[in-house]
Formats: C-alpha cells, sequence, structure tokens
C-alpha cells in the first residue's frame, strides 16, 4: 500500500503564493512520475504539472512561468511552488505518483486532496 498526503494549501489573496508538498508512505522500491492535478467544482481534474525520477518537467499552459514541480527522490516527495496565484486557480490540488512497490507490483495513487483558495 502506498499512500500520499498532501499538505500547504489555504486560502491567499490574488498575487500571493503557496507552496504545496506531498509526502509518500509505504513499501515502495522506487517512484516514477509524481504529478500534481486540480479539480474546481463543475470541472475536470486536470493535470497541472508532472516530474519524472530523472526531474524531466510538464506544464500546463496555465502553469507555465508560475508554478514550480520539484521533487526529493530520497524523501519520495514533491512539490509545488505556487506564485502569481489567481482567483481562477482556486481549486483542490491532488497529488499523484506511480512507481512499483518492494513486491514489484506498480502503483498508483493518489492523495486526498489539499484546498487552494485565492480572493480577489
Amino acid at each position: 500500500q502506498v499512500q500520499l498526503v498532501e499538505s500547504g494549501g489555504g486560502l491567499v489573496q490574488a498575487g500571493g503564493s503557496l507552496r504545496l508538498s506531498c509526502a509518500t508512505s509505504g513499501v515502495v522500491a522506487e517512484i516514477n512520475d509524481m504529478g500534481w492535478y486540480r479539480q474546481s467544482p463543475g470541472k475536470q481534474r486536470e493535470s497541472v504539472a508532472v516530474i519524472t525520477s530523472g526531474g524531466s518537467t510538464n506544464y500546463a499552459d496555465s502553469a507555465k512561468g508560475r508554478f514550480t514541480i520539484s521533487r526529493d527522490n530520497a524523501k519520495y516527495r514533491v512539490y509545488l511552488q505556487m506564485n502569481s496565484l489567481q482567483p481562477e486557480d482556486t481549486a483542490v490540488y491532488y497529488c499523484k505518483a506511480e512507481g512499483l512497490l518492494l513486491s514489484s507490483h506498480s502503483f498508483n495513487a493518489w492523495g486526498p486532496g489539499t484546498q487552494v483558495t485565492v480572493s480577489s
């Protein structure tokens, strides 16, 4: 079993910043892609940023230039630095990780989400 737990969400004014963190626990052998996704009311969950184990990144157009994803491979953690936040960034942000357990079974896990609210 793998569990992900996000932290760092909250209420911020437009133009402000937040740093999200995601901690991983479980019998993990390796983690490949880690990413951040978000979902706002009435909308589908969308990818915000993804980072590979080698450090390659991919951002949604809405995140480019404002958000930065990073990871600590030794601690199985992933982060999302969000700057210049706008009201349209308001959503529940989810962490996702894919990899292998010590049993050699693959896993694809989601965290429960953290609320980010940006006021105008």
